[in-house]
């Protein structure tokens, strides 16, 4: 069952009428457990294939307990085993192939399991933790299944999931509430069903063609429209998704973080990824990056080296982003590519500050040319990284050959003008489009032009799922 498909829509909406039939806390746990252990029983129906998922979801449950126990001393064995079991059940492709279990098991939701147990461990350690003192075991089941964040996320903190799920009152759901919600899903099946379809297929053919196409100037325009098409196919098949669950979890009287805001309007790449995948960067930032960086200032407590190991830290960071990405080499490179381009952003900024001071460098970042073109680099070297996504070593090297280097350039050089261009040109429409204004709010965010929008979109969406009577591109992270 796809996770932007009617049948899961379906699904959700079931769950979310027998939710709604009961307004205590128990009803809503057992509801919520039971949808979730029922959205899973879709991808097996061996009992045996749910073993490893249900071992490593116990071993975070009684490694949670230990450390509310006081008993802290394990809290290194119990992190290093968590880890080696996540890279062992994900297969890692440094890990030699004997030592995998022969028979096929259920790891959908593992990468993300895997956080909100390292958060619960980590989080009931600490001396002042936040956590509750007694976290029952379907408390932690719902936390760590709940079907709508199951797949990919978002990553939410147990504090905040708590606060809804085992609230006395639950969250409010009238009538203003629910067009929110349902207004939500629409346009994620939107992205989902018709414009991440479109944007797959204009990729997939701009791969094709490279192979039919002999003149450099056609094998230039494919590999253009391969790198600019691709992060566009991934922030709607992915921002969709994350537009499908918000909604469909209001539903359930919970209300999940939000993932993405704008990130192509991002001027550097730091900014980006604070931007794109919001929950991760987040998580990252506050169980990797800022204990490195404590850390690091303890060992060398130099203020002029802490911009330095600042730069540092973000490396590391992204790195272990790329590596939980995937299993492969390819993605150890694609990690690296991430560092580089927050590290680098980093030493760039600490660099201006220090050559030209804080003020005349904010004063250049609000220039017209100069944000256009920071917008174009941060595209590019976003569609850099995501080379790594679709393909492998041999498709890459394939692409190198076949361009030559003279082109490879080129092809580059029309990414980042392209990008530069368009990008600018569309940070401009929407700012005059917002700037009309109706009973003191921009006139595309009145419930008018909402309601017929989201009219069009529904319109469109069940039209492309009729026509093409095919099912909608599988979720992008839900291999993560």
């Amino acid at each position: 069952m796809g996770s932007a498909s009617l049948q899961f829509l379906a699904y959700a909406f079931a769950v979310a009428l027998v939710f709604n039939l009961g307004r205590s806390v128990a009803w809503r746990q057992c509801a919520l457990l039971a949808a979730s252990i029922g959205f899973l029983g879709f991808f097996s129906r061996r009992p045996a294939a749910f073993v490893p998922l249900v071992a490593f979801l116990l071993f975070g449950f009684l490694s949670l307990r230990l450390m509310q126990a006081g008993a802290t001393r394990l809290f290194v064995p119990v992190l290093i085993v968590g880890i080696v079991s996540f890279v062992w059940l994900k297969k890692y492709a440094f890990l030699p192939s004997s030592l995998f279990l022969p028979a096929p098991y259920v790891t959908l939701g593992l990468s993300y399991i895997f956080f909100r147990v390292l958060h619960l461990i980590i989080d009931a350690r600490a001396r002042q933790s936040t956590l509750p003192r007694n976290i029952s075991l379907v408390s932690y089941l719902n936390y760590t299944l709940n079907f709508t964040t199951l797949v990919a996320g978002p990553i939410q903190r147990y504090n905040q999931f708590a606060s809804m799920q085992l609230a006395p009152a639950p969250l409010p759901l009238n009538i203003v509430v629910a067009g929110e919600a349902l207004e939500r899903i629409i346009v994620g099946i939107f992205k989902v069903n018709v414009l991440s379809l479109f944007l797959l297929a204009v990729h997939t053919s701009a791969v094709n063609s490279l192979a039919s196409v002999h003149a450099v100037t056609g094998r230039v325009f494919a590999t253009v429209t391969i790198l600019a098409v691709y992060p566009f196919y991934i922030y709607c098949n992915f921002s969709g998704y994350i537009d499908i669950v918000i909604g469909i979890a209001r539903f359930l009287r919970i209300k999940l973080p939000e993932n993405f805001n704008r990130p192509f309007s991002s001027q550097n790449y730091i900014m980006f990824w604070s931007r794109w995948h919001i929950t991760l960067s987040s998580w990252l930032q506050f169980y990797v990056y800022l204990p490195l960086m404590l850390k690091s200032i303890r060992r060398w407590p130099s203020p002029a080296m802490e911009p330095f190991l600042n730069v540092f830290a973000l490396f590391v960071t992204f790195l272990l982003v790329g590596l939980w990405h995937g299993q492969t080499s390819e993605f150890v490179f694609f990690g690296a590519l991430l560092g580089l381009g927050v590290s680098l952003t980093k030493l760039y900024q600490v660099l201006m500050i220090k050559w030209i001071g804080r003020e005349r460098y904010q004063a250049v970042g609000v220039n017209w040319l100069y944000s256009a073109a920071a917008r174009g680099l941060t595209f590019t070297w976003c569609a850099l990284t995501m080379l790594w996504f679709w393909s492998n070593w041999a498709q890459l090297g394939f692409l190198s050959r076949s361009l030559g280097s003279r082109a490879i350039a080129l092809v580059w050089i029309c990414v980042f003008v392209g990008s530069s261009i368009t990008l600018a040109l569309w940070e401009a429409a929407r700012e005059w489009l917002l700037s009309f204004q109706f009973e003191n709010q921009p006139v595309l965010s009145s419930r008018y032009v909402r309601t017929a929008w989201s009219t069009v979109l529904v319109i469109t969406s069940v039209a492309t799922i009729i026509l093409l009577n095919a099912p909608p591109p599988d979720i992008v992270y839900k291999a993560f």
